[in-house]
């Protein structure tokens, strides 16, 4: 079921709110970049997103230009927020946020919120990898 969640960067600088459905799963990339952050997000539309504020608090990076995500984080205390892209196989513009910065996840919708694995690492994205339990 839809949900408004709030988030924010660790500092404050930056906070949105988004509809969400947690319960209709989460995923969680093995690339180079999502392995070091240790990733686990959850998708939204960009109709579903409101940045709240912040906006010049933003800076992005972008990884795999040809891919077009860009991970937007805050530049005060460098804590990654959200990726923005438009993926045509993933159903078009999305805005994925991270779980770790929504602030009122309650513990049991997160433990009880479904994982999908994604082998970034080896451009097989619709897929999982063959092992999980490091990352």
């Amino acid at each position: 079921m839809q949900k408004t969640y709030h988030g924010r960067c660790h500092c404050g600088a930056v906070q949105f709110a988004a509809e969400l459905d947690l319960a209709a799963g989460t995923s969680r990339c093995n690339c180079s970049y999502c392995r070091k952050l240790r990733s686990w997000s959850v998708r939204s539309t960009p109709e579903h997103f409101r940045l709240e504020s912040g906006a010049q608090d933003l800076a992005s990076y972008v990884f795999a230009k040809g891919a077009g995500l860009d991970h937007a984080f805050c530049r005060h205390c460098g804590v990654t927020l959200f990726v923005r892209g438009d993926i045509p196989e993933m159903g078009g513009a999305f805005v994925s946020i991270m779980v770790a910065v929504l602030e009122d996840a309650e513990e049991a919708e997160l433990i009880a919120a479904p994982v999908a694995w994604c082998d970034g690492l080896n451009n097989n994205w619709w897929n999982p990898p063959g092992e999980v339990r490091h990352l």
